[in-house]
């Protein structure tokens, strides 16, 4: 049973990943979108919980970089949003 929510945890965190890198390439967003950003943390996050439990550390380091940088993003967008707010 563990191996299998492992598996789907790492099938969801590559679809997100897949998706929002399809969402840039067909500029159905852009990297100022919380969704995309979104979409990238929580596919880096779920990559790292398959990566860890199969033992490929080389995967877990590069989701770890792809998961910070996506949370750097995302702390960005809030702060420009609350910036923008409080400009009003």
């Amino acid at each position: 049973m563990t191996k299998l929510l492992i598996d789907i945890i790492g099938w969801v965190g590559s679809f997100e990943v897949i998706l929002a890198y399809a969402m840039i390439s067909y500029h159905k967003t852009t990297a100022k979108s919380l969704t995309y950003q979104l979409l990238n943390l929580t596919g880096g996050a779920f990559l790292i919980v398959n990566t860890i439990y199969y033992g490929a550390f080389p995967s877990t380091a590069i989701n770890a970089v792809w998961l910070v940088i996506a949370t750097v993003a995302i702390y960005n967008i809030f702060k420009n949003k609350e910036k923008n707010y409080n400009d009003k």
